[in-house]
């Protein structure tokens, strides 16, 4: 009997095909899965849990205007604690357990490192949305955040400017993993094409966490007392930005006298600080939460209502947005926009629609994804931090720049394509 009905079962369902062509696939008509891939604990929680909150604001504000495709994003949300290997075995649950879609996440470039080899393995897609060393070009990636000719290199060229002070000795100090290293092997090739001799360039790293900063102050002093002037270029990340910037402070190096630019702090990192003594010091982003326009008005509006809705602990009271915030929400909502023109969630027709998609960001330019290289065009802009933790942008492109993933300072790199390897 069992049999039969199972038989009967399967001729009506072929009936049905017959009659009316394929039967939707129930997955069709679910929600669709993405991932969220962001410390929330750990040293990076400093930097990383907000995206994780802009990630959800822009999935809840994508599902009320009627989700993709008619049905609604699902957020799965995972926390790889900083915790490098981690990162690999959430991503490799979020593509095989999970059946995501696409994945919103990382950090750090060690972070990336790490899960790349398994979203190009599994044939997934990451949106990765913060600037970083380039010297990578996945076809499994899609990189929101800025390459170093769209924020280190325009920032060296402003500090190496008679506006930007007529910089003539550099500290090159980060935090010990890739990014800072290839940044500043980057940095230091471009400032000897510029006739900047060894001697005039000191480089420092600390780990992860690192909270002692006096010793290096201390040094950084004594350096810039050649009486050449002297700048600070930035690449320490996560919490240990607050002990670095409270020893500025504490030492009384001033921005009049050695001006530091960060790329890696925006204003949720000078959160914990007293800005009062840095005044002056410099970062450099695409995008600052003071720049005045209609659409980041909107967005700083929206962030504002949702945080004090969820309740989401110091921005209920004192709402924040910045760069990588900005192109998390730039990144969901191309994937969505490339999602609708590919009518679907595959993986290769999504890559192939993403090319070209354009977005009107809360910059105040529209960037476009490029259509070779997986980067966004991007304006870049440097800010002088201000005593309420904001930044006054002092210096920014005319128009949106595009990507550099290859470093021209880098040798070899001429021989390498503008343009990701099939898999």
């Amino acid at each position: 009997m069992m049999q039969r009905r199972t038989t009967l079962k399967a001729l009506s369902a072929a009936a049905a095909v017959a009659a009316f062509g394929p039967l939707p696939a129930r997955a069709q008509s679910g929600p669709i899965k993405v991932g969220i891939l962001h410390s929330l604990s750990g040293t990076m929680a400093i930097s990383e849990t907000v995206l994780k909150d802009i990630a959800l604001m822009t999935i809840e504000e994508i599902n009320a205007a009627g989700g993709v495709l008619g049905r609604k994003i699902e957020p799965v949300v995972v926390d790889p604690a900083s915790n490098w290997p981690l990162f690999a075995e959430k991503a490799r649950q979020l593509l095989t357990q999970d059946k995501v879609a696409a994945v919103f996440g990382c950090w750090t470039s060690v972070s990336r490192k790490s899960v790349l080899p398994v979203f190009e393995e599994l044939n997934g897609l990451l949106f990765y949305p913060v600037q970083y060393e380039g010297e990578e070009l996945s076809k499994n990636v899609f990189y929101t955040g800025a390459a170093p000719n769209q924020q280190a290199i325009p920032a060296v060229e402003y500090l190496m400017s008679k506006d930007g002070g007529s910089a003539k000795r550099f500290v090159l100090l980060g935090t010990d993993y890739v990014y800072p290293r290839t940044t500043n092997k980057i940095l230091r090739a471009f400032l000897k094409s510029k006739g900047i001799p060894e001697s005039d360039i000191m480089e420092e790293y600390t780990p992860f966490g690192h909270s002692d900063y006096q010793t290096i102050i201390a040094k950084i002093k004594q350096f810039a007392s050649a009486g050449k002037k002297t700048c600070v270029i930035s690449t320490i990340n996560g919490d240990s930005n607050v002990p670095f910037y409270k020893e500025l402070g504490n030492q009384g190096l001033k921005a009049t006298d050695v001006p530091v630019v960060a790329f890696s702090v925006g204003e949720e990192e000078l959160r914990g600080v007293d800005t009062k003594p840095l005044v002056g010091h410099l970062a450099a982003w695409n995008y600052f939460m003071s720049i005045k326009n209609p659409t980041n008005d909107a967005f700083i509006k929206k962030w504002a209502a949702y945080a004090k809705a969820k309740n989401i602990p110091g921005h209920k009271d004192k709402p924040l947005t910045n760069d990588p915030m900005e192109a998390t929400y730039i990144g969901i909502h191309m994937w969505k926009q490339a999602v609708e023109k590919a009518k679907s969630t595959e993986t290769d027709k999504v890559i192939a629609a993403m090319a070209g998609q354009t977005f009107d960001a809360p910059s105040g330019f529209k960037v476009k994804m490029d259509e070779r290289n997986h980067h966004l065009h991007k304006p870049v802009f440097i800010g002088e931090v201000r005593a309420d933790g904001q930044f006054n942008v002092v210096w920014k492109t005319k128009g949106p720049i595009r990507a550099q993933p290859w470093s021209p300072f880098i040798p070899g790199n001429e021989k390498k394509k503008d343009v990701p390897e099939k898999a």
